[in-house]
């Protein structure tokens, strides 16, 4: 029999311990694969009907986790097709977003992921001083896994795009998992500092979209709330690419300014929309649910045109 000293030594060890045992799962996590995945899905029939979208769980991170996914209409379960994950903004919804974005009309699988809420009760994304405590990379991760084993997913083509706090988890994805995803398009993107340190793997495409009159994630930044200047967040960027330093400016149309950053290591790329007066929104050149005033140009055209150029090697 234990002496009662020894008992209550051996009682408040095992209370120090069982903290750190309950925690072990998420710190011991194997890494999130950050590269090209096999594709298993060739040759299966598809989970939702090729022209339609369904609504779809799958399990990460001991979580039950939604998408909502459509299958193109030309889809074949023997031909590699491209993967669009669209992500929404904070308090927003995988259906309004794909509204909203409207990758669902073009040749590709469009994936529109659910965010869980956050610390406000309201849905979020990892990266964000709101979001809540899940591993939304993980999530990620998992859903593309999954999607390769049902879909002829073509693993060198997968891109993220996204919206607001969406779009600014497309920046936290392009540092974690550039090497499983070609390239990212933020919209409006809110770059929180809750992202984390950004160390890709190898220099990250990307492509972004901001308004001048962004209210809400405003384009000189927000120090109070560790939102940097869009212009400084590019800039970093174009140091991790290994761009030249200033970039190439021009003006395809009137309120639309492009800087093209050249010389980016291994032929990625790095570009940027500015829209002069054009509020939070996802630039469309009809209302939208954003906004009943229309932007100068259609963003969703845009980068459908980028993703087709980039894909991994």
């Amino acid at each position: 029999m234990l002496r009662p000293l020894r008992s209550a030594r051996l009682l408040l060890a095992a209370a120090a311990v069982l903290p750190v045992l309950l925690a072990a799962p998420a710190a011991a996590r194997p890494g999130v694969p950050d590269r090209p995945l096999p594709t298993t899905g060739c040759g299966h029939a598809p989970p939702v009907t090729p022209g339609t979208t369904g609504a779809q769980t799958l399990v990460s991170g001991g979580l039950t986790r939604e998408y909502t996914l459509h299958v193109p209409s030309n889809y074949q379960p023997d031909r590699p097709t491209s993967v669009v994950l669209s992500f929404h903004g904070h308090k927003r919804t995988s259906r309004w977003q794909e509204e909203l974005s409207e990758f669902s009309g073009l040749n590709t699988i469009a994936v529109y992921p659910q965010g869980v809420p956050g610390t406000d009760g309201e849905s979020a994304w990892t990266g964000a001083p709101y979001s809540a405590d899940v591993d939304d990379v993980l999530f990620t991760s998992d859903l593309l896994t999954k999607l390769q084993s049902q879909l002829c997913v073509d693993a060198r083509r997968v891109y993220a795009t996204g919206k607001s706090n969406g779009g600014g988890f497309a920046g936290v994805l392009a540092c974690r998992l550039p090497g499983r995803i070609a390239a990212f398009a933020p919209v409006a993107g809110a770059y929180y500092p809750q992202g984390g340190d950004c160390s890709p793997s190898r220099p990250a495409p990307i492509l972004a979209f901001h308004g001048t009159a962004d209210a809400t994630i405003p384009y000189a930044g927000n120090p109070a709330k560790g939102l940097p200047a869009i212009p400084d967040w590019l800039g970093k960027w174009a140091a991790r690419n290994g761009c030249f330093a200033h970039p190439v400016t021009y003006s395809p149309q009137p309120e639309v300014t492009v800087r093209k950053w050249l010389g980016c290591a291994e032929r990625s790329n790095l570009q940027h929309y500015r829209i002069d007066g054009a509020g939070h929104v996802w630039p469309s050149t009809k209302p939208n649910n954003d906004s009943a005033t229309p932007t100068v140009m259609d963003a969703t055209p845009v980068i459908w045109r980028f993703f087709q150029g980039q894909r991994l090697r």
